[in-house]
């Protein structure tokens, strides 16, 4: 067990919003994190949304907003980008799975990483391997290649890639592309439990994973939905720092929909009463030596 964790916040992800109080906007974005940042997040992990549509986006103007919005308030996050959008792959259907279909968004690797090399986020998001994301047709496609070659950008640019895993497959990509060069230490990694048809949240699927991190990693653990707040209290005893947020979750309790903020300030109160520590901003950027270019 550890002593003391950060807390990410994942304020929105790419996912339909299903509740009023998931931000679409760049403000809302930008506001959500501020809050979430005073309830107790040490670091923000941003998507970015259409204003219009409410759909996921990758448009760089969008990141923009929201960043400078954030680095413009009282409060001094560590911010994280995810650069997961663009590996998007949906297939014709079982009798024709070629061509792909419109809603295909795969561009290469420079182009998913725009929003990362203007603004120069401490902590870029990386999707560590390929999987089918729910039913239908759609695939989260991040070949060997496309990891590698997004992981030698961001190291290039002087930002921490945080590599998300989802199955004990992933972690194989996360070991090739240690050994590659292209990860800096420490491996900054996220197990992300719970999702469908990767890696259930069970425990002992849980310390298979953290059984084969590579020495020396920094990792956090979550699940989705209802068993957001359970991980919390668990995730320190597996080692593991604690991610919540509305990409992950939508309620408080049953019935009750939650906020960013309220979401933190739950994973603050539950830490603290097994007695853990929940780190600052600060505190993070020298664990991790990161690069700040506030």
């Amino acid at each position: 067990m550890i002593s003391e964790v950060f807390i990410t916040c994942a304020v929105t992800g790419g996912a339909a919003a299903r509740q009023p109080n998931v931000p679409i906007t760049p403000e809302q974005i930008a506001e959500a994190a501020i809050e979430a940042t005073r309830a107790g997040a040490a670091v923000v992990h941003i998507h970015v949304r259409d204003p219009k549509t409410g759909k996921s986006s990758r448009d760089p103007a969008l990141f923009r907003d929201v960043v400078q919005r954030i680095r413009k308030s009282d409060v001094n996050p560590v911010l994280n980008l995810t650069a997961g959008t663009g590996s998007d792959l949906v297939l014709g259907g079982p009798d024709s799975p070629l061509p792909p279909a419109p809603r295909t968004d795969m561009p290469g690797a420079i182009e998913r990483l725009v929003h990362v090399e203007e603004l120069r986020p401490e902590i870029c998001t990386v999707d560590c391997g390929s999987m089918n994301f729910g039913p239908g047709e759609f695939i989260m496609a991040n070949t060997p290649g496309m990891l590698s070659a997004l992981s030698k950008r961001v190291q290039e640019l002087g930002v921490r890639p945080e590599l998300e895993v989802f199955d004990t497959g992933h972690l194989v990509q996360v070991h090739d592309l240690i050994k590659e060069g292209v990860i800096d230490n420490p491996p900054l990694i996220q197990l992300c439990m719970g999702i469908r048809y990767g890696a259930p949240d069970d425990l002992s699927t849980l310390m298979a994973l953290v059984h084969q991190l590579p020495p020396g990693a920094i990792y956090s653990a979550f699940s989705i939905g209802r068993k957001q707040f359970p991980y919390v209290a668990l995730a320190p005893s597996a080692g593991a720092n604690v991610r919540v947020g509305l990409e992950d979750n939508l309620y408080l309790s049953r019935g009750r929909l939650a906020t960013n903020a309220e979401l933190v300030e739950r994973a603050v109160q539950i830490l603290e009463r097994i007695g853990v520590r929940v780190m600052s901003p600060d505190e993070v950027r020298e664990k991790l030596a990161l690069k700040a270019y506030r």
